[in-house]
């Protein structure tokens, strides 16, 4: 899943230098969740991992992969409806999302709202799905709702569609990454027809724990042997360039304002989106008495300077500061010039006092 900052695949050298710097326990505390990806590594390397984020989607996420520790049945469901496997051997997850892609088109919220046909009586109209794929997510999405509400779907079950449903959309969506704007002409791949795409969930026989609220709300609720921070590295706030994926999860029927059919997200605001407010943030969690460990992926162009994110976490604990070569995501250049495609993802590894 494309998504800012993505650490899919960085996890590795994260991994790798943990194990550099003799860094002992179990408890794992993905503080920015995001796509979860994360803590889905640190839980497939029997890690107790504890996630939370501020963006409904990213907590559907963290419930099917990290919390989830079984592949779903679905019991009641398959009992209620018909549907047979063009597949011999197909899970019971699988026999699902062929009934969901096979559903008709609805003309819901998504529909009404995200593609041109729905939204013609605006001055430009919205592109982000041609008509058929938002009428096809609005059925899938409303399915999955009637299903949870008539008790035919565990709460398990229920998130492991929704992040089926969440994972699949930007396989379709007609934006250059992130959903703050649509592409005025179609993309290639926004104009095949929408379906749900396979997801591969990590068994396993460790508790994990989920959370949609403020990190900073949990730092006292557990101990911890390792904080990952990965917060935002720029100005720009998470919620507006995500809004489609958060009203596909919530699917609440917001209000939306501006061109783009944004929802409101002023309860989602990052403070690490403002330079001063970052490091004051930072510090509140570097005081924090419940960890061992804190671990800060940030990269050399962030708002934070180098300088003081050093000066101020020295003052906490022993330092290290490490850094690799990474590919630019393309819709993150903070203006910088477009043959500059490397930047240095920087992890600075503090082992407290």
């Amino acid at each position: 899943m494309r998504f800012i900052g993505n650490k899919e695949n960085l996890v590795e050298w994260i991994f790798s230098e943990i194990q550099k710097n003799d860094i002992k326990g179990k408890h794992f505390f993905d503080f920015f969740a995001g796509t979860s990806n994360v803590g889905r590594y640190f839980k497939t390397k029997d890690y107790v991992v504890v996630s939370s984020d501020l963006l409904y989607f990213s907590y559907v996420l963290q419930k099917a992969y990290i919390e989830n520790n079984e592949q779903p049945k679905f019991k009641t469901l398959l009992k209620n409806i018909n549907v047979q496997s063009k597949t011999l051997f197909a899970r019971e997850l699988d026999l699902v999302f062929e009934y969901l892609n096979n559903l008709k088109g609805i003309e819901g919220f998504i529909y009404k709202n995200y593609t041109p046909e729905g939204t013609k009586k605006l001055e430009l109209p919205r592109m982000y799905f041609i008509n058929e794929n938002g009428k096809k997510i609005d059925a899938i999405r409303q399915q999955i709702e009637n299903w949870k509400n008539d008790n035919l779907i565990t709460e398990n079950e229920y998130f492991i569609l929704l992040a089926g449903l969440i994972e699949s959309v930007p396989f379709y969506s007609n934006i250059l990454g992130v959903y703050a704007a649509f592409k005025k002409d179609w993309d290639p791949r926004a104009i095949k027809a929408f379906e749900l795409k396979p997801i591969n969930l990590i068994n396993g026989d460790k508790k994990h724990y989920s959370y949609n609220q403020n990190s900073m709300e949990l730092l006292d609720k557990y101990e911890f042997d390792i904080i990952y921070l990965d917060p935002p590295y720029n100005q720009r706030q998470y919620a507006p360039n995500y809004h489609l994926l958060e009203t596909i999860a919530k699917y609440d029927n917001p209000e939306i304002n501006g061109v783009s059919g944004m929802r409101n997200y002023q309860n989602q605001k990052s403070d690490f989106c403002n330079a001063e407010k970052a490091l004051t943030e930072l510090e509140k969690i570097l005081l924090s008495k419940n960890y061992k460990h804190l671990l800060l992926s940030y990269n050399n162009e962030g708002i934070m300077p180098q300088d003081k994110i050093t000066k101020l976490m020295k003052n906490y604990g022993d330092l290290n500061l490490v850094e690799y070569d990474y590919l630019r995501f393309k819709c993150n250049n903070n203006g910088q010039a477009k043959n500059k495609k490397f930047i240095k993802e920087q992890l600075y590894i503090l082992k407290r006092k």
